[in-house]
C-alpha cells in the first residue's frame, strides 16, 4: 500500500494562510518518510482562535519559509501518489489557495479531484463523531491533534487500517 498523507494548519480562516505542514510517505505499508514545515503566512497574520487551536503564533513563524519555498518540498513528495487527508476538502482546498494565492501552478498534483479521506471512511464504518481525535481515541492511535505532523501520521495511521 503506497500514499501520502497530508495535514495543514491555517493562520486565519482563509484557506490560503497555511502556517505549518506535515507529510507523511507509505510505501508497502510502512512509514519511509516525515516531512514538517511551519510556513510563514501571508503578512505573518493569526486570528486569535486559530492559535488557540494549534498553538502556532507569529513569533513562531517570522522566521519561516514562505509557501512558495515550502512548495517544491511539497510537490516532491505529493506528486504522482494517491494523497489522503482526514477531512481531505479542508486539506486540498488549502494547498489549491495557496497555489493560487502564490501563482503556483502544477498538473503533477490534483487539486480538483477529491483525494482519499479517512474522515469519510470512517463515518461509513459508524464512527461517531468522527473527528480525527475520536478516531484515534477509538482505535489508540497516539495524536498530537492540530500538529500538523502528528495528524498526518495519524491520518496514514487510520488508512492503513481501513
Amino acid at each position: 500500500m503506497n500514499f501520502v498523507a497530508i495535514d495543514f494548519e491555517t493562520a486565519t480562516f482563509s484557506r490560503s494562510s497555511a502556517c505549518a505542514v506535515g507529510i507523511v510517505t507509505v510505501e508497502n505499508g510502512r512509514v519511509i518518510d516525515r516531512y514538517y514545515s511551519l510556513i510563514k503566512p501571508p503578512k505573518n497574520f493569526y486570528y486569535w482562535q486559530s492559535v488557540k487551536v494549534h498553538g502556532i503564533q507569529a513569533k513562531d513563524t517570522e522566521n519561516a519559509p514562505v509557501f512558495t519555498e515550502v512548495y517544491p518540498e511539497i510537490l516532491k513528495r505529493l506528486a504522482g501518489q494517491v494523497v489522503v487527508a482526514h477531512n481531505e476538502s479542508f486539506d486540498r482546498i488549502v494547498l489549491k489557495e495557496c497555489m493560487a494565492a502564490e501563482g503556483v501552478t502544477s498538473l503533477k498534483v490534483n487539486t480538483d479531484e477529491p483525494w482519499e479521506c479517512t474522515l469519510k471512511i470512517y463515518r461509513e464504518k459508524g464512527f461517531k463523531p468522527c473527528r480525527l481525535s475520536d478516531c484515534c481515541d477509538a482505535l489508540g492511535i497516539e495524536l498530537e491533534h492540530h500538529q500538523a505532523l502528528s495528524d498526518a501520521m495519524a491520518c496514514a495511521e487510520l488508512y492503513l487500517r481501513r
